[in-house]
């Protein structure tokens, strides 16, 4: 029996392992390239340690400067210098973009799933049905549909379609988790601070608001994930530098025939930090909120 048990742990381990590294190798040859020079990511064998490494790729993208190897062998054309210096651009509109829908997702999310949570009403059942059902519906089914509305309202090429667009598909997942949540918490220290002269509003904000923050927190990062990542939408409705988010900047460079693969690597190193630094902050809120809300479902 306890040789079954550790041959089970061992396995276990080496699964992890194996899906770890699965995972991890892919981002870690992207740093790898993006630390090296054009003629050094083609070399054979290829290196999985830049020699030499160096920093002038992070440097181009950001100040405009070709790198010396780059320009000693010819190999940086103008179609990529001109759009890969405009990725410091993309980040900032994907950053204000998903910072945007997460706080209309904790400010309208939280109120209709207090109200789902606390309230009873004529169509409570159906109205949190449609909004469940509503997020099953995948982004290429109501494209066109967006598309034309955005057209119609005169958004197209801004960033306040794409927060109303990404808002619209993360709301149903955050009013349906803070939903969960809130009804997992007691009643009794809401019904105590109204006692005391609280309106439902101060109760909402000073006790249940510091209760449910793994929730908060989860909804949060998931609203960010999802906005700062999204493509279709992003693509389908932005054409100038004002509004283009990073994924579509990304995705202009690597199908220029032109394209480096080094500056290619690093725009995807730039990408993913946000999400890295977002998940390190709060991955212990994350977790805790999703597993205590999905758990009560």
């Amino acid at each position: 029996m306890k040789r079954k048990l550790r041959l089970s742990r061992v396995l276990l381990v080496a699964a992890a392992i194996l899906l770890g590294l699965v995972i991890a190798l892919p981002f870690l040859w992207v740093v790898s390239a993006s630390l090296q020079t054009e003629t050094g990511i083609f070399r054979r064998p290829p290196s999985w340690l830049p020699d030499p490494v160096t920093i002038d790729n992070y440097g181009y993208v950001f100040t405009g400067k070709i790198p010396e190897a780059y320009a000693a062998r010819g190999l940086l054309r103008s179609t990529v210098t001109q759009e890969a210096q405009y990725l410091p651009i993309g980040l900032q509109n994907s950053v204000m973009v998903a910072t945007s829908v997460v706080l209309i997702n904790l400010l309208l999310g939280t109120l209709a799933a207090y109200t789902f949570a606390r309230e009873r009403f004529r169509g409570q059942a159906a109205a949190f049905s449609f909004i469940l059902t509503s997020r099953l519906l995948p982004g290429m089914a109501v494209a066109i549909p967006t598309y034309m509305i955005i057209r119609q309202l005169g958004l197209l090429d801004s960033k306040t379609a794409l927060v109303l667009i990404y808002s619209a598909f993360t709301l149903p997942f955050t009013i349906w988790v803070l939903t969960l949540y809130f009804r997992s918490l007691p009643r009794d220290y809401e019904e105590a601070a109204q006692v005391d002269g609280c309106t439902r509003f101060q109760a909402l904000r000073h006790i249940v608001l510091p209760l449910a923050a793994p929730g908060l927190a989860a909804v949060g990062a998931f609203s960010f994930l999802f906005s700062y990542d999204e493509f279709l939408f992003a693509l389908l409705t932005t054409s100038s530098l004002n509004s283009k988010t990073v994924p579509v900047m990304i995705a202009t460079i690597s199908v220029n025939p032109d394209a480096s693969y080094t500056l290619i690597a690093v725009g995807i190193v730039l990408s993913i930090i946000a999400p890295i630094i977002l998940a390190t902050i709060f991955r212990r809120f994350i977790t805790s909120g999703l597993v205590s809300s999905l758990g009560r479902a």
